[in-house]
């Protein structure tokens, strides 16, 4: 089964997550980089200056929870780390960059735990911290155990005034021992390479060609050799053959041998038969995500689905386990479920969670099984979380009812709306639009039901769901009948408020009602991923 955590990874990575359980780690985690990143929802015309929310703020700073985190360190059997850490932060300071240093260091070295001894770990960052988290890594896995510095060309050109452009991120490969999975990994060769080498050409296709001699390799490699044209041909002074009398012979009957003007024998290397050029440090071949790209789904930092693929094929094998433990949009879990990986992602957003939900089940259907942990299973949970985080448990509900999260944390900004969903019509003239109002405490009334009337009204909308953790009163449900009735093209009528409770969501005894003649309209959808097995014929 793979498995999804809504939580802290760190929380995570120690009490659910086995020692030595995982065979590849990629991360992304925040960069510090001081922004705060949008979600952009898919949103129909008119609606696009709505459809945004804030995912994460990639900002850091020195909390008693950086304290905490820093004096724990002390407590885990790798000294190195501790001492590395207090140093950087006597040098640096108590600030932003040492508390983004110190929650990476506590983390990677869970990571580091529940990674098997032939494991291997990708941290991808920029260069905001790049060089420090270095430092990080080198304590938490030993610098014997660096394996490269990758270069991902993000962008093709990048104007920055008065330096040179920024266009890398920075991912670094260390392993946890001396031995690891490893599957090389080769890029095609450029048509100049081609023209200058692949000069030859038969009835299976062009090839180069490659000398047959040797220095002296052991076996019966002093003969002469006779072309076809009859002539008696040896190697060069100094030189013997590569290849015993017997293999050059199997070869010449394969038609694996090109004879020169001279005589001399030359082997022959088809273009179709070869890799390609080994996997080299700069990756430039692997276009970032933009805007308005088929692969896009508004997630701010989404990384391309090819690198997840390079990275995961050379580093596991099929029915390995893949973990990310920053996994936002879910392209690590993406890639390894397309490339029959088991996998672990972990998210400290209800919002991603659900993203990725949506993802998987858009890209494989019920082919991707998985368990999700952390987000509310009954009317316990759920209250639990709306007394822990409220903006959380507000993404988590608007969730319930496929709507889209508003606005987020921004204080006075939702005007009493916590999400929104649109729908067409039978008549399909124009998107119609529903507000979704969640409520997590226990004083609701019938004041809040008229509250979310006039809201209604306000935005001009069609339809609203009023989601409570609590049963609504007779004056409430008496205020919601009063305010009439959508009628749809199709002559049916929907009630134009309607309470909806967190219980009756999560038992599927009840779901919002309106026309849907558009399911897709709210979210942007994965596309869906190939089976990759033959069905039957008949």
């Amino acid at each position: 089964m793979n498995h999804l955590y809504y939580g802290d990874n760190l929380h995570v990575l120690r009490d659910s997550i086995a020692a030595e359980s995982v065979d590849l780690i990629y991360l992304d985690p925040p960069f510090n980089s001081k922004r705060d990143y949008n979600l952009l929802f898919k949103s129909p015309k008119g609606h696009a200056s709505e459809a945004q929310i804030e995912a994460f703020e990639d900002t850091w700073h020195w909390t008693d929870q950086a304290e905490a985190e820093l004096s724990s360190l002390a407590g885990q059997p790798n000294t190195d780390v501790t001492q590395m850490m207090h140093a950087l932060v006597s040098f640096l300071g108590r600030n932003d960059m040492t508390a983004y240093l110190v929650m990476m260091a506590t983390r990677l070295l869970a990571l580091h735990r529940v990674l098997k001894p032939t494991g291997s770990l990708y941290l991808h960052c920029d260069p905001t911290a790049s060089h420090y988290l270095k430092i990080v890594l080198d304590g938490v896995f030993g610098k014997i155990n660096f394996r490269s510095e990758i270069a991902w060309r993000r962008s093709s050109s990048h104007n920055d005034a008065n330096r040179y452009g920024a266009n890398h991120d920075v991912i670094f490969f260390y392993t946890k021992g001396k031995t690891w999975t490893w599957n090389p990994q080769f890029t095609s060769y450029s048509e100049s390479y081609i023209k200058q080498n692949y000069r030859y050409s038969d009835e299976k296709g062009v090839f180069r060609v490659s000398d047959m001699t040797a220095n002296k390799p052991g076996g019966d490699v002093s003969y002469e050799w006779t072309a076809p044209d009859g002539r008696v041909v040896t190697p060069y002074k100094g030189r013997y053959w590569a290849y015993s009398k017997q293999n050059m012979s199997e070869m010449d009957t394969k038609g694996l041998i090109y004879y020169r003007t001279t005589g001399m024998p030359m082997l022959k290397h088809y273009l179709s038969e070869m890799p390609g050029v080994p996997l080299q440090t700069f990756w430039h071949d692997l276009n970032p995500i933009i805007s308005g790209s088929p692969e896009s789904l508004g997630y701010p930092t989404q990384k391309p689905l090819a690198l997840l693929e390079r990275i995961i094929t050379a580093s596991s094998n099929p029915n390995d386990v893949v973990l990310d433990p920053f996994c936002g949009c879910g392209t690590a879990v993406h890639a390894a479920q397309k490339n029959k990986r088991k996998w672990i992602g972990i998210d400290i957003t209800c919002l991603a969670i659900t993203l990725i939900e949506k993802r998987l089940k858009s890209a494989f259907g019920k082919r991707c099984q998985f368990e999700v942990h952390g987000t509310p299973k009954d009317l316990e949970s759920a209250r639990d979380l709306a007394a822990r985080d409220k903006y959380q448990f507000q993404w988590w509900a608007v969730s319930l009812v496929e709507a889209q999260p508003f606005q987020g944390k921004k204080k006075g900004a939702d005007g009493g709306i916590d999400g929104l969903k649109f729908f067409r019509d039978l008549d399909k003239k124009e998107v119609r639009k529903i507000i979704v109002s969640v409520k997590g405490g226990e004083n609701v009334g019938p004041a809040m039901v008229k509250d979310l009337i006039a809201t209604i009204a306000r935005d001009k909308a069609e339809i609203g769901l009023f989601l409570t953790l609590t049963e609504p009163t007779k004056a409430m449900s008496s205020e919601a009948v009063a305010a009439g009735f959508y009628e749809s093209a199709s002559g049916k009528k929907y009630p134009r408020l309607q309470i909806l409770t967190i219980e009756s969501l999560l038992a599927g005894t009840a779901r919002p009602e309106h026309p849907d003649y558009e399911p897709d309209l709210n979210f942007k959808k994965a596309k869906a991923e190939a089976s990759g097995e033959q069905g039957e014929l008949l």
